[in-house]
């Protein structure tokens, strides 16, 4: 990559529409997020752009338009691997177009969601990707809306009349889980979930429930929601296990429920899966090389990022059409923590490994 010295001139708008062999009105156009450009085009500009550490100038930039080339990213939490993996691509794809991304948590709070859009809207942001709290029909979007804010909401939405709308298919990938675990042969799930009003956990819920019932309509399926706290979806779990219930598997709607799911069942002294199975929404490296591995539907971030800032990009464009709802499909993978019920394929495979017996449900670490 080339690199300014001290003395060096910064490259221009003119260096790189030569370097990329287009116009400089093209680069401008790429640079903007116009989506006409030819793909070859824009990808020579990107290129360009990147090699001769190209900046745009943003005195120069900000006196000819009355919006900052910022975008502004708010997500619930950023302790999660996949908030945390969302803006990271969102950072990448801003860069690329050369605008600055500023990010901010709403900490699972409706109402500082809305004081960080209010300071957004005073920076003069270009757009805003929102991942709301519950779902898009909260104070956030009426926020944006009133004040005529450009963005587009992911994640915990299914469908908006004023804003472009992108979220992994959670209905069709808990469909999925459904069809995995009654093929095993279970009948009695308990899900577990954060969040009982935000509009992915219905989505999750509901594919699973309606799934499960219309192809094995014995099965029971119990239920545990908490608001936006682990710890008393953690006592509740601890109180329905400790009442005798005892389900075959668990369906929990979100990573850290996974987690605390795991360190109930050490709790009881229960073997995963040969006691009880598990499924995860959401993937983390540690459900990976856990032992055994945990079953996980894995959302595709990436792709998320990517359609939320396409669409954002078109917005700020001037693509003044009807909102759009992208659904991106999950993959499910079923890993060692499922099993049928009663199996005792696990307890076998340790004796066969040389391990003893009382090796506890996972061989890692657990943050309880």
């Amino acid at each position: 990559m080339a690199r300014q010295g001290l003395n060096q001139r910064r490259p221009s708008i003119h260096d790189v529409a030569s370097h990329a062999g287009v116009s400089a009105a093209t680069v401008s156009k790429v640079l903007r997020g116009v989506a006409t450009v030819k793909s070859a085009n824009a990808k020579r500009v990107f290129e360009a752009v990147e090699q001769l550490s190209y900046r745009i100038d943003p005195l120069a930039s900000e006196l000819r338009r009355s919006k900052r080339r910022i975008i502004g990213a708010i997500v619930p939490e950023f302790e999660s691997e996949f908030f945390g993996s969302i803006v990271t691509e969102l950072e990448r794809l801003a860069e690329q177009r050369g605008y600055a991304l500023v990010a901010a948590s709403s900490r699972e709070s409706e109402t500082r969601e809305t004081e960080i859009l209010e300071r957004m809207h005073d920076w003069r942001v270009s757009g805003v990707v929102l991942s709301p709290v519950r779902n898009e029909h909260g104070p956030a979007a009426a926020f944006m809306k009133t004040n005529g804010m450009t963005g587009v909401m992911i994640d915990r939405v299914i469908a908006s009349d004023t804003f472009d709308t992108v979220s992994a298919d959670s209905a069709a990938a808990s469909a999925e889980v459904a069809r995995a675990l009654v093929a095993r042969g279970h009948r009695h799930v308990l899900v577990i979930g954060l969040g009982e009003q935000a509009a992915t956990v219905h989505a999750r819920l509901d594919g699973f429930r309606s799934q499960a019932q219309a192809i094995a309509p014995d099965m029971r399926i119990d239920v545990i929601l908490s608001e936006s706290e682990v710890a008393p979806l953690r006592a509740a779990l601890r109180s329905y296990f400790s009442k005798g219930e005892r389900p075959t598997a668990v369906y929990s709607l979100f990573l850290k429920g996974t987690l605390v799911a795991l360190s109930e069942f050490r709790r009881q002294a229960w073997h995963c899966p040969a006691d009880i199975s598990l499924v995860g929404f959401d993937d983390a490296e540690w459900m990976q090389v856990t032992f055994p591995a945990i079953a996980a539907v894995v959302q595709p971030v990436r792709r998320i990022a990517m359609q939320a800032m396409d669409l954002l990009f078109r917005r700020i464009e001037g693509d003044d059409g009807p909102p759009r709802m992208l659904l991106e499909p999950c993959k499910v993978l079923m890993r060692e923590s499922v099993s049928p019920p009663g199996s005792d394929r696990f307890r076998d495979q340790k004796a066969s490994n040389g391990l003893p017996p009382q090796v506890g449900a996972i061989s890692c670490p657990l943050t309880t």
